[in-house]
């Protein structure tokens, strides 16, 4: 049986991922628009924003979030079926080299959970599993996980349940393989999300900043007067951009005076021509 799964990877390669994270550095656009060209030439790359990975909803199909820092990339995007997860990522386990890689998958309407660590291309560690049934089981377990095995994380249900929830114990790997919760209490994780179904690049339209009106000028005149000594003047200098927004507010003003004085006008003369054509009946 499969299931459809968030799946995240990291490319360690540096014996101090912890502090890399902590340092939260910034995504580069062009790293996950390499990446996923060198992964499948063909597919149309469109940069659909960047924010942080702890922090942010989930990919959606045909949607990749990446990042790549000093020693550490992460690579996080939707599969629809998975089951074993050393088997159903492989194409995008090995598209960048590393020391350790870190599998994670988080099924989208299911309990089911996994992860995986690779030294190079070899799988020293593996599970992949839903409360009631283990698909994958490779190598032995790490510390971290014996209270788990030992039912101290979760509500026992008895039976064939295991005394956890996978997905409990694939959050635990990941902060104890990186070294930081990958979680709104964490670093961020800055990251670059991509799409790669043809559709175009988000529009992002800068707001125009409002024009103040003469009151609110006025009153900034008389709110910084108030700070002046008076054996002191003011250095004129200072109140450049105060003078400027006056004159923006004054011309704003001259044109909603013109406009309201333009009605009055039209009105006026739409009532004497009325009048005119009823006095000569």
């Amino acid at each position: 049986m499969s299931y459809p799964a968030i799946v995240t990877m990291w490319f360690v390669s540096t014996p101090d991922p912890a502090g890399v994270l902590n340092s939260e550095p910034k995504a580069d656009r062009g790293f996950g628009r390499k990446l996923l060209a060198q992964i499948n030439p063909a597919w149309p790359i469109t940069p659909i924003g960047e924010f942080p990975l702890n922090r942010s909803s989930t990919p959606g199909a045909d949607e990749f979030y990446i990042a790549g820092y000093p020693g550490v990339a992460v690579v996080q995007t939707f599969v629809e079926k998975m089951d074993k997860i050393s088997e159903v990522t492989e194409y995008l386990r090995e598209a960048l080299p590393a020391t350790d890689t870190y599998v994670f998958a988080h099924g989208t309407d299911s309990d089911f959970a996994g992860f995986a660590h690779y030294q190079g291309t070899t799988v020293r560690r593996a599970l992949t599993a839903t409360r009631e049934v283990v698909l994958e089981d490779i190598g032995l377990p790490d510390p971290f996980e014996a209270p788990y095995w030992a039912g101290e994380k979760a509500e026992q249900l008895g039976g064939i349940s295991l005394p956890f929830e996978p997905a409990d114990l694939a959050i635990a790997a990941q902060e104890a393989w990186l070294g930081v919760p990958v979680n709104p209490q964490g670093p961020d994780v800055h990251v670059v999300g991509y799409a790669i179904d043809g559709r175009p690049e988000p529009k992002i339209h800068a707001q125009k900043p409002r024009t103040k009106t003469v009151n609110e000028v006025a009153a900034r005149f008389a709110d910084s007067e108030k700070d002046y000594d008076d054996y002191e003047l003011p250095d004129p200098d200072e109140g450049g951009h105060e003078f400027a927004d006056l004159a923006d507010a004054s011309i704003a003003a001259t044109k909603r005076v013109g406009r309201g004085v333009a009605r009055r006008v039209r009105s006026l003369a739409a009532t004497v021509r009325e009048k005119i054509r009823h006095s000569d009946r």
